[in-house]
């Protein structure tokens, strides 16, 4: 999965595209900010979906085994923007908000990149979650 997307990127940067220049981007400040919790391959902490002794949830995966892809890309912005705090008031988790460490450009070519190693049902499915997330404006 991550060598068909390196490879992918390395075309498009070849054919100076831009979005590719974006996911290298969000790729670098993936592994600079989320790796360390998330997985280099986007795996997620061992067991994520089952409460620790202290009451909190691992790091999720970002592939497509987690449920990244289960949300719209404001959704997802603002989860890393302002902490899961500011979608469910009172929500303990050990991420932090990112708000003033990443841009929000620096968030969503994250996002992007994230996006792009999952299989293209999922991307389609996705898409059209942000689609009715933004319709609803």
């Amino acid at each position: 999965m991550i060598a068909r997307v390196a490879v992918a990127l390395a075309l498009a940067l070849a054919a100076g595209d831009a979005l590719a220049r974006d996911l290298v981007r969000g790729q670098a400040v993936y592994v600079e900010h989320c790796a360390a919790c998330h997985g280099a391959r986007l795996e997620g902490q061992p067991d994520w979906q089952v409460r620790g002794p202290d009451g909190l949830l691992p790091a999720p995966p970002h592939d497509a085994s987690g449920h990244t892809w289960h949300h719209g890309d404001d959704t997802l912005l603002r989860i890393v923007r302002d902490g899961m705090a500011a979608l469910v008031p009172g929500y303990r988790t050990t991420m932090p908000a990112f708000a003033g460490v990443l841009s929000d450009a620096e968030i969503r070519d994250v996002l992007a990149w994230i996006r792009s190693t999952w299989p293209p049902r999922l991307q389609a499915i996705q898409a059209e979650i942000t689609a009715r997330e933004r319709a609803r404006r």
